[in-house]
């Protein structure tokens, strides 16, 4: 079922739709409205709302729409943002195959919907981290379809791969704690769930390693304006270990690209690869200055 809730997403009465056809989205009344998208056997569930130019914010491996709420909170005051999640996430269906190519096909069934809702104007495209891959190959196929990037941490073509065989134990034996404490945690409810396990993560870890390997390419054929926001130390903020082989590959990768397409805008917050959630506002206050807000709601 549709549904449509205030814009603050505050509980109250929801309203149903009598079907997907008959939402109205980007009139600039505030509202969130919440549908579903499928294609290929997969429910993706989608909110639109705000009001001015379009934007749609890509989460990443292993973050929901419902992660990334005060991101679009505030981004939802001067544009039409579109949030969703991708597959095996949030309130998606957790229906495989889990592949870069599998969750670039989701981002493009949601951009494809929000397109036939309308309004007509391309949208800024706001990736966070593997959302940021799935933009630039999204735009790189379709660049008159994107008015802009943003790529929070992410896309970042690396000189050489992030996850190494001395890598590979420290990687998984992380990303199997993180799903056992998730298990064993208090359940924060449907909408930040990931089902994915930890072998998968860490197989698409090494699939995205081997995507970023040919992301020049894909930068080449693209023509709108690209804004990258980095954090300083993906990998945190310690000496130990390979945490200073990682933070020195992440700045390597990112001037690499900036050495063949000057054009791209860089800033840089001081933080770790969980920015997005830790400085929303920055993040905001940046992509209004890469992509300034409409003076009025999008018709």
């Amino acid at each position: 079922m549709t549904t449509r809730t205030s814009a603050n997403n505050a509980a109250g009465p929801r309203m149903p739709y009598r079907g997907d056809d008959d939402i109205r989205v980007g009139g600039g009344d505030g509202t969130v409205r919440h549908f579903t998208v499928r294609h290929g056997g997969v429910t993706i569930p989608v909110s639109r709302g705000g009001r001015g130019r379009p934007l749609v914010l890509c989460p990443g491996l292993s973050s929901t729409q419902a992660d990334l709420h005060e991101l679009a909170g505030l981004l939802r005051r001067e544009y039409d943002v579109v949030t969703f999640d991708l597959r095996g996430h949030g309130l998606a269906s957790a229906t495989g195959p889990y592949s870069f190519d599998a969750f670039l096909s989701d981002l493009t069934a949601v951009l494809t919907e929000s397109e036939r809702l309308g309004p007509a104007s391309a949208p800024v495209l706001v990736g966070y981290s593997l959302g940021a891959d799935l933009a630039v190959h999204y735009a790189a196929g379709r660049p008159d379809a994107v008015a802009g990037l943003v790529l929070v941490d992410g896309a970042n073509p690396l000189p050489e791969p992030f996850i190494t065989d001395a890598d590979r134990a420290g990687f998984r034996a992380m990303w199997e704690e993180s799903a056992a404490r998730q298990a064993a945690g208090p359940d924060r409810g449907a909408a930040h769930r990931i089902v994915l396990t930890a072998q998968e993560i860490f197989d698409l870890n090494i699939e995205v390693d081997g995507v970023r390997s040919g992301l020049l390419a894909r930068y080449r054929a693209i023509g709108c304006p690209i804004s990258m926001i980095m954090s300083t130390s993906v990998a945190g903020g310690g000496t130990a270990g390979r945490v200073p082989r990682h933070n020195r590959l992440w700045r390597a990768g990112v001037e690499r690209l900036v050495r063949e397409r000057p054009q791209v805008a860089v800033s840089r917050l001081d933080a770790d690869h969980r920015l997005v959630f830790t400085h929303a506002p920055e993040i905001a206050r940046i992509i209004r200055g890469a992509h300034p807000p409409a003076d009025g709601p999008a018709s």
